[in-house]
């Protein structure tokens, strides 16, 4: 990944570890950090974590991209740092933010999540930020582990010592049920069973979200803050999704990454290829098409009615997931963010995007058009793109 983005990069447990790391690194406590609405809770908590405060941006209807004129000057002028975030793998204007943030001397870190392989202004996504954060869990489909990229080579040694401090140690039993996870999934999808397994999680407790967004708990939220920075009183939202997520990893894990990530071109191709043909279809959004196709990690197609669309697809076996639906500042409200200074647009986008798997373009494109499913298009005014 090094020789792909041309910076030093730091492997980590997670990407949402490796974020930590950084904002801690970069971020004085109490600083404010731009963000997008329309993002996983779970990085939310890490910026809270992190002992910042969140300030929500306005964003483009037509991706989700963070709008960066629509950015107030007063808000910019209080900002500590600016976090993209690259939803699905569409570029935030990464050259854009770049300027703010050298204007104001603050940093400029890159969620790329969603990101390996897209590219704006001719450089990969990654290669704008002091700092750019990166998961093996989606492209690669490791399920485990991510890097830290970084602009300055010489902060390797001291991003991998505060790294190193917040790892815990590897487990037999971790590695063993990573080893056997792709089996049992594999065994339960065969099966049909996908189903019956998620009733049975629900039915012991052990199933984190009942809803696209997890609770908030606001009282326990409040005692958390009031020990920020630290993992230690966020851990139960952070965990959500990878419990795994501090654990330094062992063989199997670091074995089945590089093995993954020796097909990343063949996947990227895959992903980049099945984003041209649904970004042909009639639910993209004005004007996605053009330009380089990016190898998107999922297409956020925009329907009118997306719980109708998700119901067509999951009875075609093709589960519907990475929604961020309401946007943050909704979720958390005011006590616990900046909201964003236009909020309709992040609002409709949440509400309206169907983010597809690329890879399984014709299937989908079937399924909608069996449907008849309608596009819809962002008719408000202000961040439109």
């Amino acid at each position: 990944m090094g020789e792909r983005l041309g910076r030093e990069c730091l492997y980590m447990p997670s990407c949402r570890l490796g974020l930590y790391v950084a904002l801690r690194h970069w971020c004085p406590p109490g600083g404010r950090v731009l963000m997008s609405p329309v993002n996983d809770d779970v990085i939310f908590f890490v910026v809270l974590a992190a002992g910042l405060r969140p300030v929500q941006a306005p964003l483009n209807a037509r991706d989700g991209s963070i709008d960066a004129a629509a950015v107030p000057e007063s808000v910019w002028r209080g900002l500590s740092a600016v976090l993209t975030t690259n939803l699905y793998g569409n570029p935030d204007p990464a050259p854009q933010l770049r300027a703010h943030c050298d204007a104001l001397g603050i940093p400029l870190i890159e969620d790329a999540a969603h990101a390996i392989g897209s590219e704006i202004g001719g450089r990969p996504v990654g290669g704008y930020g002091d700092a750019a954060v990166f998961s093996l869990s989606k492209h690669v489909g490791a399920k485990t582990g991510g890097f830290l990229a970084v602009a300055d080579p010489g902060m390797r040694t001291e991003l991998a010592r505060a790294r190193d401090a917040l790892l815990r140690p590897s487990r037999l039993t971790a590695e063993l049920a990573y080893a056997v996870r792709p089996y049992a999934e594999a065994g339960v999808r065969g099966l049909r069973l996908v189903r019956a397994a998620r009733a049975a999680l629900r039915l012991l407790g052990q199933e984190e979200r009942e809803k696209i967004r997890m609770p908030l708990r606001s009282a326990e939220l409040r005692e958390a803050l009031a020990g920020a920075p630290g993992l230690g009183g966020f851990h139960s939202w952070i965990r959500v999704d990878l419990h795994d997520y501090r654990l330094r990893p062992g063989r199997p894990r670091l074995g089945r990454t590089e093995r993954l990530l020796r097909g990343l071109d063949g996947t990227l191709a895959a992903h980049r290829e099945g984003t041209r043909r649904l970004l042909a279809g009639p639910w993209a959004a004005p004007g996605a098409a053009a330009g380089p196709v990016q190898p998107l990690f999922r297409v956020p197609l925009l329907v009118e009615d997306r719980d109708a669309a998700i119901a067509a697809l999951a009875r075609h076996r093709l589960t519907t997931g990475y929604l961020y639906d309401p946007p943050l500042d909704a979720y958390a409200g005011a006590e616990f963010t900046d909201p964003s200074p236009v909020p309709a647009p992040a609002a409709w986008f949440a509400r309206h995007a169907l983010p597809v798997d690329p890879r399984h373009a014709d299937r989908a494109i079937a399924v909608l058009t069996g449907l008849g499913a309608r596009p819809v298009e962002w008719e408000g005014t202000g961040s439109g793109g």
